[in-house]
């Protein structure tokens, strides 16, 4: 027999979205099952658990959108837990930190840093917060781990534009649409396809300043 407690309706719906890892990171409350499979919600503000109705309010929160509340997906959630996905990938892939960097430089720890911080403030180079940890994305560099020279003009646009740094990494790695399925930092590199890149970063950093204003 299904339990029709609050909780665990939500929580079940949510985790067959697989959308119950994004609660935390959007600011809601958060979910957990007990060694008997019940579902408990806590706020995350207090630290105390929800009652049903604060339960049955936040499940009619997250079904706002759409014309189909019963039916409806909560986007925002949706949203999060994609970035989340972007994020691991990238994270699985090629970065450096500071001493990792220096390393393939052959300087100084600090001396790296000093480079890397001034190129990052001229907008050549691409710097990710993890957390406390700054990446340093490896896809922008050369194999002696110096900034590539054909791919700065196409960062300068976009991290101008203060566009998120994961979004900046996300796009210039992956297949752009404004490029018919291309990938920006491998297409760069080809001298007929740079100047198209470049264009398609300037207005995907100019569509990020009106999106964010």
């Amino acid at each position: 027999m299904t339990d029709e407690r609050p909780g665990d309706r939500l929580a079940a719906r949510l985790e067959a979205l697989g959308l119950a890892d994004a609660l935390a990171e959007s600011g809601l409350p958060t979910v957990a099952r007990d060694d008997q499979g019940r579902a408990g919600w806590t706020d995350p503000l207090t630290g105390r658990a929800l009652s049903d109705d604060e339960i049955e309010r936040l499940d009619a929160l997250l079904r706002q959108q759409g014309s189909q509340p019963e039916h409806a997906v909560p986007v925002g959630l949706v949203q999060v837990a994609r970035r989340a996905r972007v994020r691991e990938e990238l994270l699985a892939g090629r970065w450096h930190d500071y001493p990792s960097l220096a390393e393939v430089r052959g300087t100084s720890v600090d001396a790296t840093r000093f480079a890397v911080h001034k190129a990052a403030s001229t907008h050549r180079l691409l710097l990710v917060n993890a957390g406390e940890q700054v990446l340093i994305p490896a896809f922008q560099l050369t194999a002696d781990g110096e900034v590539r020279a054909d791919l700065a003009p196409v960062l300068e646009p976009l991290l101008a534009a203060g566009m998120d740094p994961w979004r900046v990494w996300a796009w210039l790695t992956g297949p752009a649409a404004l490029l018919g399925g291309a990938v920006p930092e491998r297409a760069v590199s080809d001298p007929e396809e740079a100047g198209l890149v470049l264009h398609a970063a300037v207005r995907l950093a100019e569509r990020s300043r009106h999106t964010d204003a």
